[in-house]
């Protein structure tokens, strides 16, 4: 099969040439830094090559939400980097934005209004949920079939936000085992890098959180844990390496699950 090239359409060309896309992706630190979630990011964007949706990325314009500032306690540094994106965002005629961290979202869509920031915004597990019931997306079942399956619920996504049943509604489409950890939905125990965890040192304690939780998804005996967010995928892929897991069983996005399903 040839292989497509894919052309990710830019913010800044698309109004250059009077053009104004219906959403703005936003990518995101870990989509554009992380060389694991690099891999999500080219996924979910073939997914919506796949589907032919009227998109652009920042790129180059695009800067951190200030999340992990606000998460640390540097709320000056926040709110400095939260209104440079609302100009950006104003200067674009921007109403929706789609994003593919659970962090971007949260404040995106929760916090960002406080400063005037105000937008649609759509975590892409629902994007593809909505996706898959409108018949846009015809996934070959037969790629997950046989795998048993347990999802990770971010904090962000679930406690955050309530969006239990979506994720689990996709995974659904994907496979016939779908098996859930001990603690989940809204007793699920977070991957340990939530609230700026995730750049500074362990604080003490007998174990890690995220080995914790690697072992109640191993526990399981899931060859695919399903993550949704860039924080959660980073620290349970660190659990099965530290496991000696990382060989047998997979951490897929539940967009790299989809986009296998499709072949792209």
């Amino acid at each position: 099969m040839e292989t497509r090239k894919l052309i990710v359409p830019v913010m800044a060309e698309l109004f250059a040439r009077g053009e104004k896309p219906e959403y703005l992706f936003w990518v995101g630190c870990a989509g554009a830094y992380d060389d694991r979630y690099k891999k999500v990011v080219r996924a979910f964007a073939k997914i919506l090559a796949y589907i032919d949706i009227n998109y652009a990325v920042l790129g180059k314009e695009e800067s951190c939400t200030g999340d992990p500032a606000r998460r640390a306690g540097n709320e000056m540094l926040y709110q400095m980097q939260a209104i440079r994106n609302i100009e950006i965002f104003r200067y674009y005629d921007v109403k929706k934005i789609i994003t593919i961290c659970p962090h971007c979202y949260n404040i995106l869509k929760n916090e960002y209004p406080d400063l005037g920031g105000n937008y649609e915004v759509i975590n892409y597990i629902q994007f593809l949920d909505t996706a898959i019931h409108e018949g846009k997306l015809k996934i070959d079942t037969s790629v997950f079939a046989d795998a048993k399956v347990t999802y990770h619920d971010p904090c962000y996504l679930g406690r955050g936000n309530g969006i239990y049943d979506i994720p689990r509604s996709v995974l659904k489409k994907l496979t016939h085992h779908l098996v859930e950890m001990e603690r989940h939905k809204s007793f699920a125990l977070c991957c340990g890098a939530g609230g700026g965890q995730m750049f500074k040192e362990a604080e003490k304690g007998d174990k890690e959180v995220y080995m914790e939780r690697t072992e109640e998804a191993l526990g399981t005996g899931a060859d695919v844990i399903a993550t949704a967010c860039p924080f959660c995928m980073t620290m349970l892929t660190d659990g099965l390496k530290y496991k000696d897991k990382i060989d047998t069983v997979k951490n897929l996005d539940i967009a790299e699950m989809i986009a296998l399903s499709l072949n792209l």
